[in-house]
């Protein structure tokens, strides 16, 4: 399917999934003011925003199978199976924040049904930033995003942590979004346009590859993203924002927002930067290395399990931007597979906490889950796959992912930063295999340990189809993993490349 985005029409079907939720996260924002007060509410506006994610995925799938493409002069949207793949994570990440919630809320006595609404604003943004092919409608769509997420991590007012968490978020959010729009403006001055494929083909006839101004843009623009995607030394708020905010939204922010961050940054140096790879390559190299080793050593050194959790995601920060530092369409499939099944392992394990915490979990300890095998040995066996595969244990999807990551990097030409994922790998055995030997090999504290563990029908069956789709593509992964180079050909007319070498050549 062709379309000419000057048109209002093919237009509007470009942006089909993003105008499907929106309308539908506006009426539901209507249906939840009108029915506030009964006690159902919370309930009735989660289902029905299950209802929205499911069309507007059904929309984004349509247009992928469809081939939609634009034709014409660049627009501020893309239209290319990177994009929907990327929504369809996103709105996986927002159903799965939803069905968790539910029971969650109900039990925390957290009783707004706008959470439902705000987790579809949010993930609204989280789309047009994965989409934007003009650095402004990114920059819209990251405020779109963090102005939801803000809400979302102080929604329980009782909550003082949560208020923190929610005040630190917000500031610090202001900060990388002055620099994220400072440096369009920078590059806006080298380049003459804020559009990403027009950049991209400015650099070169301008001259302007080693211009002060460009390299400061780029500089700011990095800085920007390395809030959002939680990168060393731009991750201080991440462990307060992730222990602070209600247990499901700590979900949703570890899985979708970092979604949506890396995705924008893929599509800005994969097609915006490519031709100055020599430029950015050195930065994403240390910004990888050094967010690794803080993430996983700090993570060493956590007893409450939800910092732990935090920590690690900072470490898988690291991971993913091991897969974009050869600027190759095999880091971009790569961040792609490993992205999906990251979003299920740290919901997963996110979920699983707050069945077993109350009041945010926040004081749930690695050995406040001893026994928990022999009252609740599914739930233990579930927990145990998210670690092993976040971990990176064969057998798991997260295993692959990790592997598929290492070839591109070293196909790319850095063997040593490969080294670094794998050491920084075995390091993270120190405090993922604890929570399992606990689970396993410890006796409860006492008889009545977990007696309040309780696991609605909803989440229940989701979260045993997330455990059997991370054994299932830990060993049969082709699927997945077709789909993820299918969604990484997005960036081959930017050089004549093949999957599995870099971009730019002598890297």
């Amino acid at each position: 399917m062709t379309l000419d985005l000057s048109r209002g029409w093919d237009l509007l079907l470009a942006l089909l999934p993003e105008t499907i939720l929106t309308v539908w996260a506006m009426a539901l924002l209507l249906d939840a003011a009108w029915h506030h007060r009964r006690p159902e509410a919370q309930r009735r506006a989660g289902g029905l925003a299950l209802i929205g994610i499911a069309l507007a995925a059904a929309a984004a799938l349509w247009l992928w199978l469809s081939s939609a493409h634009a034709t014409g002069a660049p627009a501020s949207v893309a239209v290319d199976p990177f994009r929907w793949a990327v929504d369809l994570i996103v709105l996986l990440a927002a159903a799965l924040s939803v069905v968790f919630s539910i029971g969650y809320l109900d039990r925390e006595g957290i009783l707004i049904p706008e959470f439902h609404v705000l987790v579809l604003f949010a993930a609204v943004g989280m789309m047009l930033m994965a989409g934007g092919s003009d650095l402004f409608v990114v920059f819209l769509g990251l405020e779109l995003m963090s102005v939801s997420v803000y809400v979302l991590s102080g929604i329980d007012r009782r909550s003082k942590v949560g208020g923190e968490a929610a005040l630190k978020y917000f500031l610090l959010g202001a900060f990388a979004s002055a620099f994220f729009l400072y440096g369009i403006a920078l590059l806006y001055g080298a380049t003459g346009s804020t559009k990403i494929p027009v950049i991209a083909s400015q650099i070169a006839p301008l001259g302007v590859a080693g211009h002060p101004m460009l390299l400061a843009g780029m500089a700011l623009l990095f800085i920007g993203f390395g809030f959002k995607v939680a990168a060393v030394p731009f991750h201080m708020w991440t462990p307060d924002v992730y222990d602070g905010a209600p247990t499901t939204v700590t979900a949703y922010m570890a899985a979708a927002v970092k979604a949506a961050a890396f995705a924008a940054l893929v599509r800005v140096l994969l097609q915006g930067f490519v031709s100055v790879h020599v430029r950015w390559e050195q930065v994403i190299w240390w910004l990888a290395a050094v967010t690794m080793l803080v993430g996983n050593l700090i993570a060493l050194a956590q007893r409450t399990v939800k910092r732990m959790l935090a920590y690690s995601s900072i470490a898988h920060a690291g991971y993913l931007l091991t897969a974009l530092v050869a600027g190759s369409v095999a880091g971009a499939a790569a961040f792609l597979f490993y992205l999906l099944f990251y979003t299920l392992m740290t919901v997963g394990a996110f979920a699983i906490l707050s069945f077993k915490g109350r009041n945010g979990e926040r004081d749930v300890l690695v050995e406040d889950l001893a026994g928990l095998a022999e009252p609740h040995p599914w739930l233990a066996f579930a927990l145990t796959v998210c670690m092993l595969s976040l971990l990176g244990f064969p057998g798991t999807a997260g295993f692959i992912g990790k592997w598929y990551i290492l070839v591109s990097a070293t196909g790319g030409g850095y063997p040593i930063l490969a080294a670094v994922l794998v050491v920084t790998s075995v390091v993270s055995a120190g405090y993922y295999l604890p929570v399992v030997m606990a689970m396993y090999m410890k006796p409860p504290a006492h008889d009545q340990a977990h007696a309040g563990v309780q696991v609605p029908r909803a989440a229940a069956i989701t979260l045993a189809v997330m455990v059997v789709a991370l054994l299932v593509f830990g060993l049969w992964p082709n699927l997945v993993l077709e789909a993820a180079k299918n969604g990484s050909h997005a960036f081959l007319p930017r050089g004549v490349i093949s999957v599995g070498a870099p971009v730019a050549a002598g890297n």
